[in-house]
């Protein structure tokens, strides 16, 4: 999760000439063409756990390479992420899944209930860590003097931002922080690295609320020493409904967790829209991330755990398969991130919220017949 809220602070400590995005965007096209690949194949060969070890060394260089953020530093380095995000990401989800199966025979429960509680447990394990991540960062920036990360002099936060007129004009949303403090957040991530083997989600966030509304929103209105404290209040409310969710499965089934996901993700987006984010509504801020926190719990949990599933005899193959799509689409979401509006992107996002929905409706109503015949 450390190397997670590097990844979400690179968009704005390398804004300039799009080096952050560019690199986040590298990352999720390397992690799209590594799940293609090379998932069954290393877990086949040396198993689940070892492939979560050998991908770890992938992720280190990522940290070290942004001690000197440069266009062939941080490409390469995105690269190396991407090659051992998919391998780790399938190993991990198919380890969770024989895991829950497990367990499910052992206590006689249903698997797919077994499965939703183990996601469930684990995504509130790697959440958690996402608030001491951005905690460290936030303490970085607030205790160093002169840091130079208080707002920038802007006046279109929000939806109305357009990167693209912002480079014309010179502006960029965020200043960079002093070397000093940059070095000192990179030393404390590095030291913690060795420490995710055991606590790892390698998917980098979803795209709007770890770049849209970090830089459009709170960075451009508070600063950027405030973004980690918005970020925490996303991964509490994250975890704790990822334990919960995990656990109320077995009552409600996953239809109305969908439901109640796509609502509220779709709920923020009409809000992000019509606000205008401004230093005087201070708790807004705070709440938004935290109903998109809640949301992502629903598709963090109910989506690993329902592929583990429908495809319980192919795990290694479906998780693969999971992390490419995914991949992909953060990659396009990035790519086109530095040149549209944040209210298009916004527009872009809902049409997906809602396509996806009405296609997890299909899904259900296919597995209700088989189940039924």
């Amino acid at each position: 999760m450390i190397v997670i809220t590097l990844g979400k602070s690179s968009s704005s400590l390398n804004r300039i000439e799009g080096l952050g995005v560019a690199s986040l965007s590298v990352m999720y096209v390397s992690l799209s063409l590594s799940s293609l690949l090379l998932p069954p194949l290393l877990i086949k060969k040396i198993g689940c756990k070892w492939t979560i070890v050998a991908s770890m060394f992938c992720f280190l260089s990522y940290s070290l390479c942004n001690f000197y953020p440069s266009w062939p530093t941080l490409i390469i380095s995105s690269v190396l992420v991407g090659l051992g995000g998919g391998p780790l990401w399938a190993s991990k989800s198919t380890y969770i899944t024989i895991a829950g199966n497990n367990y499910a025979e052992t206590c006689g429960k249903l698997a797919k209930d077994a499965v939703n509680q183990y996601f469930g447990i684990f995504f509130f394990i790697c959440q958690t860590w996402r608030v001491w991540g951005n905690l460290i960062s936030s303490l970085v920036f607030h205790l160093t003097p002169n840091a130079g990360i208080d707002a920038p002099n802007q006046t279109i936060c929000g939806a109305g931002d357009c990167p693209a007129e912002l480079t014309q004009s010179g502006n960029n949303t965020a200043g960079r922080p002093s070397n000093s403090v940059i070095y000192i957040l990179l030393g404390s991530y590095t030291v913690g690295l060795p420490l995710l083997v055991l606590k790892i989600n390698p998917k980098p966030h979803t795209g709007i609320i770890a770049r849209e509304v970090k830089l459009s929103y709170v960075t451009c209105v508070l600063g950027l020493k405030y973004v980690g404290f918005v970020i925490i209040c996303f991964g509490v409310t994250n975890s704790i409904c990822a334990a919960v969710f995990g656990k109320v499965t077995q009552y409600t089934g996953r239809v109305p967790l969908f439901l109640l996901g796509a609502a509220i993700n779709i709920g923020c987006i009409i809000g992000f829209l019509i606000w205008k984010p401004m230093t005087g509504n201070f708790a807004v801020f705070f709440v938004m991330s935290g109903l998109w926190g809640i949301a992502d719990a629903v598709w963090q949990t109910q989506l690993s755990s329902l592929y583990g599933v429908l495809f319980e005899k192919n795990k290694e193959a479906a998780f693969a398969n999971f992390s490419l799509w995914e991949s992909l689409g953060f990659a396009i979401a990035f790519g086109y991130s530095s040149f549209l509006c944040v209210y298009i992107k916004l527009y872009i996002l809902m049409c997906v919220v809602v396509m996806g929905i009405l296609l997890y409706g299909a899904v259900e109503y296919i597995e209700h017949g088989n189940t039924v015949s």
